[in-house]
């Protein structure tokens, strides 16, 4: 649930949520193709962007601001999440110091931790460290997040050949294994709490030596981690709709939309990280925005084909005959535009329109898009009692953490 209860993720329901970067270590300018540190602003405008895009259903960080101290920057990231919208957020916890700062934060805001049980504002990610492994801090994290009632998402990122086989299958064996762990290790804290089935194994390209966001196995892998999460009955998340490619063009289309299709058909519950530049190079609010068309489009795939009475249409055809119009039907303006999807930066339209508007490409579409979320209202603000509260809470964090810059 968000700050406002009825803007939520639903799990379980047949909708595939999307949730845009909880958090990068650099920001990536599509005009000018330079990469930086990311600041407080670029926070700020992330999340405004994330709140506005209709396909983004819970609202990441996208960046962790450089100038914030590394002690209580996740707690002033939830902190600006908390501030910014009132979707569903996601934001990266550092340990269980920190975890329990940010549980009561969100309590503040939900007015009580029994509240916020009932109506959780975000689930933990815990990712433990390929091959086979927990860190503390993500046992710590766990641990609190289970002991308050809220949702715990259980992700490794077994790479194939490096941290785990090199074989798909083996990768996908090994990462069952992790997730399987985590989730053990939840349900001995917290008998039935909620959990998220994470499978987000990656490739690795062997001629750099990096991991591949884009790759056709990353689709292959997506695909065989969600019948494994819909087998247990689980929620499921995956890593699809990424891209190698550093700018919103061809490769990105191509690899966003292919291994988002895969997973969206195979039936997960959440898709992570929109947003990104390349795999793990940056955030950018322009990928961003086109990230936000492609989700739209494979939802309306997901809807199908109603095979009603009235969306079968025999009577309307009998009635129009050979050679007539559709167009004035009264049937087809009940159903063109529930029927018919329309995108908002795709083009579809004549060459001499397309001239005439400027000549643009899809990437300059979504700059405007991305521009337009961003100057675009922000949510209610939080009341200005629950506002002090957090301040207060954030000021003796900074003091138990050791970060005494603000």
């Amino acid at each position: 649930y968000g700050r406002n209860p009825e803007r939520r993720a639903e799990f379980g329901q047949g909708r595939p949520n999307a949730m845009s970067s909880a958090g990068q270590f650099a920001w990536f300018d599509v005009a000018t193709r330079s990469r930086r540190e990311p600041h407080i602003d670029d926070l700020r405008r992330g999340i405004r962007v994330g709140h506005h895009l209709p396909s983004i259903d819970v609202v990441g960080a996208m960046v962790s601001p450089a100038e914030v101290p590394t002690a209580i920057r996740d707690v002033v990231v939830h902190y600006e999440l908390l501030s910014g919208t009132d979707k569903p957020i996601a934001g990266w916890v550092r340990n269980g110091a920190s975890a329990r700062t940010i549980i009561d934060m969100m309590a503040a805001v939900r007015g009580g931790r029994q509240a916020l049980a009932q109506r959780p504002l975000t689930a933990a990610f815990v990712e433990p460290i390929s091959p086979l492994t927990f860190c503390r801090e993500s046992i710590e994290i766990l641990t609190e997040f289970a002991r308050a009632g809220l949702p715990v998402g259980i992700g490794p990122m077994a790479i194939c050949g490096v941290t785990a086989p090199a074989t798909l299958a083996g990768t996908v064996v090994q990462e069952n294994a992790e997730i399987l762990a985590g989730v053990t290790m939840a349900q001995l804290v917290a008998p039935g709490l909620p959990v998220v089935y994470w499978g987000i194994p990656h490739a690795m390209d062997a001629r750099t030596a990096g991991i591949s966001f884009g790759a056709p196995e990353q689709g292959l892998l997506a695909v065989a981690m969600a019948q494994l999460g819909r087998r247990y009955g689980l929620p499921t998340g995956l890593n699809v709709g990424l891209t190698d490619s550093l700018l919103p063009d061809g490769q990105s289309g191509l690899e966003k939309g292919a291994t988002l299709l895969m997973g969206a058909l195979a039936g997960a519950d959440i898709f992570g990280h929109m947003g990104i530049a390349g795999a793990d190079q940056g955030a950018s609010l322009v990928q961003l925005a086109a990230d936000n068309e492609s989700l739209a489009y494979v939802r309306r795939i997901l809807r199908g084909i109603s095979l009603s009475d009235d969306h079968l249409a025999a009577e309307v055809i009998r009635r129009v005959g050979p050679g007539g119009s559709f167009l004035t039907e009264e049937h087809t303006l009940a159903h063109y535009r529930d029927e018919l999807w329309t995108p908002q930066i795709l083009y579809r339209g004549a060459y001499e329109r397309w001239q005439q508007s400027g000549a643009k490409d899809m990437a300059t579409r979504a700059v405007e898009l991305a521009e337009e979320a961003a100057a675009s209202p922000g949510p209610p603000p939080l009341p200005e009692h629950v506002r002090q509260q957090l301040v207060a809470i954030m000021d003796e964090a900074r003091l138990a953490l050791g970060a005494t810059a603000s």
